[in-house]
């Protein structure tokens, strides 16, 4: 019986241990997306951390591609964590650019996952040119909101 509740005080102490550490790594809170401001429609995701790779725009095999640049926004999806709506650029047949200019999360931890993880989705996007994309681990939620809004905006367009 002892150690049952040397165990109990020692699991509530690293658990609570646990609890601050988490709040103590964030340095500061950063400015939640989706408190907009009367008028405004949406923001925008932040730009990357210095030294990530720049967005560009993918190219498809040629001829693939052409034609006029079509744009659309995909339905603003709602998930565990907050919403998001995904708007894609396509050429032809061909995603050429994808951004999230609606993403309003609950908390900041939520939307550190989410600028974590919309970038690795933008690439495979681009990469696969379709909204069958595999989810991020520990971003479950979000990436199945981000496809469906990719799917969204590509039924729009009538691309496949």
């Amino acid at each position: 019986m002892k150690r049952a509740s040397w165990y109990l005080v020692a699991g509530a102490v690293a658990g609570f241990g646990g609890v601050l550490g988490l709040h103590s790594t964030q340095a500061a809170a950063p400015t939640v997306l989706g408190q907009l401001k009367p008028g405004e429609t949406g923001g925008a995701l932040p730009a990357p951390s210095p030294g990530a790779p720049a967005p560009t725009p993918a190219a498809g095999p040629t001829g693939a591609a052409a034609g006029p640049a079509r744009t659309a926004t995909g339905a603003v999806e709602p998930y565990g964590y907050g919403q998001l709506s995904v708007t894609v650029t396509v050429r032809g047949n061909q995603i050429v650019a994808v951004s999230v200019p609606v993403l309003h999360t609950m908390d900041p931890f939520s939307q550190q996952v989410a600028q974590e993880a919309i970038p690795m989705l933008r690439s495979e996007v681009l990469a696969v040119h379709s909204a069958q994309i595999h989810s991020i681990s520990g971003a479950t939620y979000t990436s199945d909101a981000y496809a469906q809004s990719i799917q969204s905006a590509l039924d729009k367009l009538h691309v496949k």
